[in-house]
């Protein structure tokens, strides 16, 4: 598989992760900071945040990251790190999260 086609999985698979108490995926929720591929395409690494660092479903929402991700085929080896720098605001939100959540 071509870089940009598993960069394209790995986006498609985080828009299937949602925060319990918030209606819009952790991609476009700009939780996602990083995301980086080895060189030979079978290494993951994926920084990430929450929305407030006693986010109560922090474990819950990693695991569901990393439990998705390693489904890709190819993928020997998927880190899930959960950042709190830079410490997430509602401008890192896409528009359609902003729509969404009714503050466009």
């Amino acid at each position: 598989m071509e870089r940009i086609q598993l960069e394209d999985q790995v986006v498609e698979l985080l828009k299937t992760v949602f925060d319990p108490e918030i209606p819009v995926n952790v991609y476009d929720l700009g939780l996602i900071y990083r995301i980086e591929l080895s060189d030979d395409l079978t290494q993951l690494d994926v920084d990430m945040t929450m929305t407030a660092p006693s986010c109560p479903m922090a474990d819950f929402i990693v695991e569901d990251v990393r439990q998705k991700l390693e489904t890709i085929e190819g993928l020997k080896t998927v880190n899930v790190n959960l950042v709190f720098e830079p410490e997430w605001s509602q401008d890192m939100m896409t528009e359609e999260a902003k729509l969404e959540l009714g503050m466009l």
